[in-house]
């Protein structure tokens, strides 16, 4: 069986952190390996413990979580992170999520909700809690990116989206790549959320426009 999910909280505010560590304790499956109250601190946490799951919050000092969580998932794309924050803006949702946050959750979510968000995140999954999952859907909807464009992508998830317009399954491109199935899936969520598609018959097609063979 998998061990249980090992998980790095970011919060500048002690009581917050303290508590919300004691309470995740208590939860069969998790396991906290970690705290840190800045940005800075979170990146270097991130780096050298490898969590499956960065518990985020947005307002740090020094550098903001969003900065922490794109240095985050850019150099460990394997490490998910999961914001947790009292800030609900539209145009704070949008750029968690192209900062590759993999959740977004408000402060007032009870703790069943984010158990299971921590588990989708360390999963590869995108979640989003009920009060901000109305306005991820708009702001895509509104917003899609041009077909053929691929700038978004970084050069690792480029080359996972080339192998997946050729068809191949995660599995083999984790092999191809020498990575764990796990980062596949993480570079594949981040690959669907940049290009704004739902499932692999899309992002085939967003491929095969911007010329991937």
């Amino acid at each position: 069986m998998p061990g249980p999910r090992r998980v790095l909280i970011v919060d500048d505010h002690a009581t917050f952190r303290l508590g919300l560590g004691a309470l995740l304790e208590t939860v069969p499956g998790v396991a906290v390996i970690g705290e840190a109250d800045s940005g800075h601190a979170a990146v270097t946490a991130a780096g050298a413990l490898r969590p499956d799951v960065v518990v985020m919050d947005l307002h740090l000092p020094d550098i903001d979580g969003l900065t922490a969580t794109e240095r985050i998932t850019r150099a460990h794309p394997e490490v998910g992170v999961l914001v947790l924050t009292m800030d609900d803006a539209e145009q704070t949702v949008f750029a968690a999520v192209r900062a590759g946050a993999g959740g977004y959750l408000l402060k007032t979510a009870g703790q069943e909700e984010i158990v299971r968000a921590i588990h989708a995140v360390a999963d590869g999954e995108i979640i989003f809690g009920t009060p901000v999952a109305t306005k991820v859907r708009a702001l895509f909807a509104a917003a899609p990116g041009p077909a053929g464009d691929l700038s978004g992508l970084t050069g690792r998830e480029r080359e996972v989206l080339i192998m997946i317009v050729r068809g191949e399954g995660n599995a083999a491109i984790a092999s191809r790549l020498v990575v764990s199935p796990k980062t596949v899936r993480n570079h594949i969520t981040h690959i669907f959320r940049k290009l704004d598609v739902a499932d692999r018959g899309e992002a085939i097609r967003r491929g095969r426009a911007a010329g991937l063979r």
